[in-house]
């Protein structure tokens, strides 16, 4: 059996252990935990069936593991004890009578899927027996970068949040000074930085990958769902979004103040 379909059933078998789970507490939104962790059981899949593992298979595999570990482990605390996320009550509003059934393929089978496609350079990357080279090095950096982003960011934001006189503010300094989602363009540049070592490894035609990444974060469930109704919930965010970068980092801009309304 290809590999590739043996990680696919992998991550689907544990994405339907996860969504009977979830039928029991009545809440889906432990799927964003599993989310790393479905890219980590691919990668070790991909691993164990390699003929052996060279150095680039190595450096990715603990990359990928590093990367895994600590977002899941970060999105665990964040949530735990809380009430489902608001965007699964709205999927789950959306989706009734019969959203416990339907969130199989809704949610738990659709981030499953697109993990593994997402996941494709990670097989060759994995696998290759060929040396690394400058592509590998460029990698490596990328995703530092990437790792640096999304972690700090992540950090940052939790910081702000625990402090009860931000109830109502807006987070926009360090890395949120140069961007509304670090942590989302972190994880653009490390998956932009998988495909490098695939591309190294003579799987340049993953790019599907990291632009199918790339179109999630921008247009599906990062920034475009985030900021949907933002306004609406705190007004503060209009002035951010005057001010600074969507995703890609910039310097900030100088707020407008010319269709202010003074108050006499």
């Amino acid at each position: 059996m290809n590999v590739y379909l043996i990680a696919l059933a992998a991550i689907l078998g544990v994405a339907v252990v996860a969504w009977l789970y979830s039928m029991l507490i009545k809440n889906v939104s432990f799927v964003d935990s599993l989310w790393s962790l479905f890219f980590l059981l691919a990668a070790l899949v991909f691993a164990a069936n390699a003929d052996s593992l060279a150095t680039r298979g190595l450096v990715v595999l603990a990359l990928v593991a590093i990367w895994s570990l600590r977002l899941s482990i970060y999105i665990t605390i964040r949530n735990w004890g809380e009430e489902e996320d608001y965007r699964y009550q709205a999927i789950r509003q959306n989706n009734s009578p019969g959203f416990a059934i339907k969130s199989l393929y809704i949610v738990f089978g659709l981030q499953g899927l697109l993990a593994w496609i997402v996941a494709a350079p990670l097989l060759p990357a994995i696998t290759s027996s060929t040396g690394m080279g400058i592509l590998d090095i460029s990698a490596i950096l990328l995703w530092i970068v990437g790792f640096v982003f999304e972690a700090v960011g992540d950090q940052q934001l939790k910081r702000f949040k625990a402090d009860s006189g931000n109830k109502g503010k807006v987070l926009d300094t360090g890395l949120w000074r140069f961007t509304r989602h670090p942590n989302y363009f972190g994880e653009f540049c490390i998956w932009w930085a998988f495909w490098l070592f695939a591309v190294s490894a003579g799987a340049w035609w993953t790019v599907f990958a990291p632009l199918l990444m790339s179109f999630l974060l921008l247009k599906v469930s990062g920034v475009a769902m985030l900021e949907k109704n933002i306004g609406e919930r705190r007004p503060e965010y209009a002035r951010y979004i005057k001010q600074t970068n969507a995703f890609f980092p910039g310097a900030r801009r100088a707020h407008d103040h010319s269709n202010e309304v003074q108050a006499s």
